[in-house]
């Protein structure tokens, strides 16, 4: 499941500690981050860089893709 950026995105938030939640309305899951404490939807369909970077910073990550 999943294009574009989904897959790196996914498995940059699982290495720092992020948590699926649950599923979401359509292609969108619910993440938790222990870094910044924030529950925030991830896209299965992410093919933006842009979008991908802004959901990192939500979670508290620093690195890019």
């Amino acid at each position: 499941m999943g294009s574009g950026f989904y897959q790196q995105l996914r498995d940059l938030l699982l290495a720092n500690g992020c948590v699926l939640v649950r599923q979401g309305k359509g292609s969108h899951e619910v993440w938790r981050s222990p870094i910044s404490g924030k529950t925030f939807p991830v896209a299965a369909t992410v093919k933006s860089r842009h979008t991908a970077n802004g959901i990192l910073k939500d979670a508290g990550i620093a690195q890019k893709l």
